[in-house]
């Protein structure tokens, strides 16, 4: 484990996926096919077999969170996540989906007028609650540490970072109070906290970078001014530069650091990338519109029913103290650092 807990992957031999896929037997039905195909897609692999599980095969909480997501597309049925974890493998899993209860399909996705006020998706309206509640605090920023070996363009990286900004407005989106509570407010241009050090002249500059980059994800973010995302490159030495970055967790999380990073790399490399048909903004009105009426009344009746018995009121703190940097984020940084 890692020292905040994980499983160091890194540390683990890799997997014998032989033995996995010792007896294969190939999906029958067109449910099972279908499948199969979405198991493959999800998690990378050539084929699945009747007898394959999909964690085995190298799946996740994430990677079960998009097949799950691809199952309600393609099937029309809803399933719990904790499906997947009780039925893993593919041909289970497939008589659970034949069995299930159709559900109505859900309203298309489409881009919306950016001349009103946008809302916030309920997962941001929390975050921007807790902001209001400890409007210093840095526990629910986003940090990433990367280490960059050869020549770096320095100028070239900022470029890059400022035409991934452009291409999504979520990084460059400010949270203000509206009429009816908080909107999201997106910039025209993009707006990058963006530092350039030379810490190669220290007596350990690896021990600098890292206390940097720790240093840069305790600092608190002001959601109605903005910028929600600061980046630091540190040139360690001759050949190597080590890439910190922070963003709040109110337009960022652990997946989108991944496909930030594909996309700087992409930019960088002077790949054009394709044009977005929507935004997150989008995804808030789409998630607004959809969940009200009975949607809502079935999803709130559920937690009533969980929460039946539990106190009614909540007594939160006034005064605490707070660490500069929560050691998780420490561990956090120390790994992707090594």
């Amino acid at each position: 484990l890692t020292p905040n807990g994980k499983v160091d992957r890194a540390a683990l031999p890799a997997p014998d996926l032989s033995v996995a896929r010792v007896g294969y037997r190939a999906p029958v039905t067109g449910e099972e096919c279908r499948l199969a195909e979405l198991f493959a897609e999800v998690l990378g692999v050539e084929r699945v077999g009747l007898d394959d599980d999909f964690f085995t095969l190298g799946g996740h909480s994430l990677l079960a969170t998009q097949l799950i997501a691809r199952i309600r597309s393609d099937f029309g049925v809803q399933l719990p996540l904790r499906t997947l974890f009780e039925s893993p493998v593919l041909g289970v899993l497939a008589g659970v989906v034949v069995s299930a209860g159709r559900v109505g399909a859900l309203p298309e996705l489409v881009r919306v007028d950016r001349g009103g006020e946008l809302p916030l998706s309920f997962a941001q309206q929390r975050m921007w609650f807790l902001h209001e509640l400890d409007p210093e605090g840095s526990f629910y920023n986003v940090p990433a540490a990367v280490r960059l070996s050869g020549g770096l363009d320095v100028g070239r990286l900022r470029g890059a970072l400022m035409v991934v900004a452009g291409r999504h407005e979520v990084l460059r989106t400010r949270f203000v109070e509206g009429v009816a509570g908080p909107v999201q407010v997106v910039g025209d241009e993009p707006a990058i906290e963006f530092v350039v050090r030379d810490v190669s002249g220290a007596g350990d500059p690896d021990a600098v970078a890292l206390g940097a980059a720790r240093d840069l994800a305790g600092l608190p973010f002001d959601l109605v001014a903005g910028p929600l995302m600061r980046v630091v490159v540190m040139r360690v030495r001759e050949g190597e530069h080590v890439l910190a970055l922070s963003m709040h967790h109110i337009v960022s999380d652990g997946w989108s650091v991944g496909v930030l990073l594909r996309e700087i790399q992409a930019a960088y490399a002077g790949r054009e990338l394709p044009d977005l048909v929507v935004q997150y903004a989008d995804y808030a009105a789409w998630q607004r519109s959809w969940l009200t009426g009975d949607v809502l009344e079935e999803q709130l009746a559920y937690w009533r029913h969980e929460l039946a018995g539990a106190p009614s009121a909540l007594d939160l703190p006034t005064d605490r103290p707070r660490p500069a940097t929560p050691s998780h984020r420490g561990a956090q940084l120390t790994e992707a650092l090594d």
